[in-house]
């Protein structure tokens, strides 16, 4: 089962860690939120990377060597294989109710179509999306060792920053682990129905994921991504996206009432809409700018 921790510790840390479309400035984006004596920046990061992809600019180096305290999603520290198969142990499996006996005839059929059903059918459907949704991605070279989380945490080691997490990976498949088993399902179902689309006929190519992250335009796709998810799965939007933003909000509100500058790398569908974090900072009453 090397193969599947390797999905899965790829999908550990891609909650909400979507690129987006169109360019406003050859760079993924970037805010600055401000008092008097405090600086927090936040990055949308994706969190697997073809390693030859170049996405850090100037601007970005400048904050990441001026910040005290990186901040991360998740501590990458314990993403070890004996910690991955013990959370999908505890976390992502079922194996009295398999997968075959939760979908749908016609969803069942479409997802052998991508993966041994046999192989995955003992995961909770939560496991086996996650682990569906990275392999295209995967398959074309992007590594999580490559991506902006794992490139940065690096980086803030070496200088001896302050790294700091808002989860842990335990706590990430607690949240999954948390839905019910409607919202898994339709998950599940989305990513599988997705797979099965294929790529669509255009005469203007749509530009890779990569490419539409590093564009930096969240104002285009990235509410569509939202908004869909949160009317037509709104289990998965409140635990993926709301709880945990309005949660990292008020950690970092509080953060704001001591002084220097830190670095906020979460995943780039954290930073969009009425509950990305710089929307609920604003309305904390923080003076919030997009500087990238």
């Amino acid at each position: 089962m090397a193969w599947f921790r390797r999905a899965v510790l790829a999908a550990a840390v891609v909650l909400g860690g979507l690129g987006v479309f169109g360019p406003v400035s050859a760079a993924p984006a970037l805010w600055v939120v401000k008092d008097a004596d405090s600086e927090i920046y936040l990055f949308g990061t994706l969190h697997a990377l073809d390693p030859a992809t170049r996405w850090r600019t100037p601007a970005y180096d400048a904050v990441l060597a001026r910040a005290g305290t990186v901040w991360f999603e998740a501590d990458l520290d314990t993403a070890d294989p004996r910690t991955i198969g013990r959370i999908l142990d505890t976390y992502g499996k079922d194996p009295d109710r398999p997968l075959s006996r939760k979908l749908s005839a016609q969803d069942l059929a479409a997802l052998g179509r991508h993966v041994d059903v046999a192989r995955i059918d003992h995961l909770r459907p939560w496991a086996a999306a996650l682990m569906l949704s990275m392999q295209p991605m995967l398959g074309r070279g992007a590594r999580v060792e490559a991506g902006a989380d794992m490139t940065v945490t690096r980086a803030a080691r070496r200088s001896a920053k302050t790294v700091r997490a808002f989860e842990t990976l335990e706590d990430q498949a607690r949240l999954f682990a948390g839905l019910s088993e409607r919202a898994e399902v339709q998950y599940l179902s989305d990513v599988i129905r997705q797979r099965s689309q294929g790529p669509r006929l255009s005469l203007r190519p749509a530009p890779s994921l990569e490419q539409a992250w590093a564009a930096g335009d969240l104002a285009r796709l990235g509410p569509a991504l939202v908004g869909e998810l949160r009317d037509e799965n709104p289990g998965l939007y409140e635990a993926l996206l709301k709880r945990r933003n309005l949660q990292w909000a008020e950690q970092l509100a509080g953060e704001m009432s001591g002084a220097g500058v830190e670095l906020v790398n979460v995943g780039a569908l954290h930073m969009v809409g009425e509950h990305g974090l710089p929307a609920l900072l604003a309305a904390r009453g923080f003076a919030v700018e997009r500087v990238q």
